[in-house]
């Protein structure tokens, strides 16, 4: 953890903590758990809260252990709509409430930031029904999150402008403050026609204290919309791409094709044969410099993600986590390694390998 995080014994906020440098926050957490066989991937609704909480306290850990500045609460997909879907509307507000006691109490013991967290509702049409929709799932979801005593709320993957402005309403009203990420399909703008810049401009005036992109889109394809971003807004920017190789051609991770796998359902490896288009934690440490480099300050990484990646982000910054002690030394590899101590006849095997 870094030491930053306290001054004087004291919690440093989240703006204060992004004056003075970058803030990394870990994301990722449904694909994770879908990998560990403790989630469904389709409806991908975080049961594994009220499951298996012990799981979700550990992955906290983990990612903290590996150099994420904030817990962010479980709460991704934990709305009204998707657990409607599954039939487990009932659940709604045990499980957030679950997976923001399960944040803060990690948050409180390592002395991270802790962040609650809405999302995209998949409801949203532009209509003044699916406004008031919209509003009133943000509503109780933030409310919870208020009571929990979240340092800030985070509103995330939206492919929508509108829906984002709702969202960021409600959570300035509610008092906190706000990191607002939009999700960039293959078209390089929101659903509702406007440029990514744009629409960033639009949540900062509103009052968004961090804006930028989530999820969607991989380092190569993220990069060039941020540059746009950063020339446009004046304050803080946010980057948190997911881990897979997306290119000019099949700019999200859902427009990938793998021809070696022709009978994945849908002819597209996502969201569950998406393994070969994996990024390396050397390509996200080269895009966690790149993306500082231009002023973003508030990173990290989304679906996909894992603490390797997150070590490989903070260590890109400049930074040594807790991970860091196990960092690769492949000086000690049996066969490849150049330690004195190795066995000399055992060089000899490194050209077979």
């Amino acid at each position: 953890m870094d030491d930053g995080v306290r001054a004087n014994g004291n919690k440093v906020g989240l703006l204060e903590r992004l004056q003075a440098g970058p803030v990394i926050c870990a994301e990722g957490y449904l694909f994770e758990f879908e990998r560990r066989g403790y989630l469904q991937a389709g409806a991908y609704v975080p049961e594994v809260v009220l499951e298996h909480p012990d799981l979700v306290a550990q992955l906290h850990r983990e990612f903290v252990h590996a150099g994420s500045d904030v817990v962010e609460a479980f709460t991704y997909y934990a709305h009204r709509e998707k657990l409607r879907l599954i039939g487990k509307e009932h659940l709604l507000e045990a499980m957030n409430r679950q997976a923001l006691a399960i944040a803060k109490g990690v948050a409180a013991e390592i002395g991270t930031l802790f962040a609650g967290d809405i999302c995209n509702t998949n409801v949203f049409v532009a209509d003044d029904t699916s406004r008031r929709t919209v509003r009133a799932m943000f509503e109780e979801q933030v409310g919870w999150a208020v009571e929990a005593g979240v340092d800030f709320v985070i509103g995330e993957t939206f492919s929508w402008g509108e829906e984002a402005l709702i969202a960021l309403d409600v959570i300035k009203r509610a008092g906190k403050p706000a990191v607002m990420t939009l999700a960039i399909h293959q078209a390089p703008e929101t659903r509702d026609g406007w440029a990514p810049e744009e629409a960033c401009a639009r949540l900062e005036a509103a009052g968004a204290d961090v804006v930028g992109l989530n999820c969607i889109r991989g380092p190569r394809t993220m990069l060039p919309l941020l540059r746009a971003i950063r020339e446009r807004v004046n304050g803080h920017v946010a980057a948190l791409p997911v881990p897979y190789r997306t290119h000019d051609e099949e700019p999200s991770f859902q427009s990938l094709r793998d021809p070696a796998y022709p009978e994945v359902p849908g002819g597209r490896p996502f969201p569950v044969a998406l393994d070969p288009f994996t990024c390396t934690r050397y390509e996200i440490a080269d895009f966690a410099r790149d993306a500082y480099d231009i002023g973003v300050r508030y990173l990290g990484v989304c679906c996909g993600a894992g603490p390797h990646h997150i070590r490989a982000m903070a260590e890109a910054l400049g930074r040594t986590p807790p991970a860091s002690r196990y960092a690769a030394d492949m000086s000690k590899h049996a066969f490849l390694g150049t330690d004195p101590r190795l066995k000399p006849e055992n060089r000899d095997y490194a050209t077979e390998l």
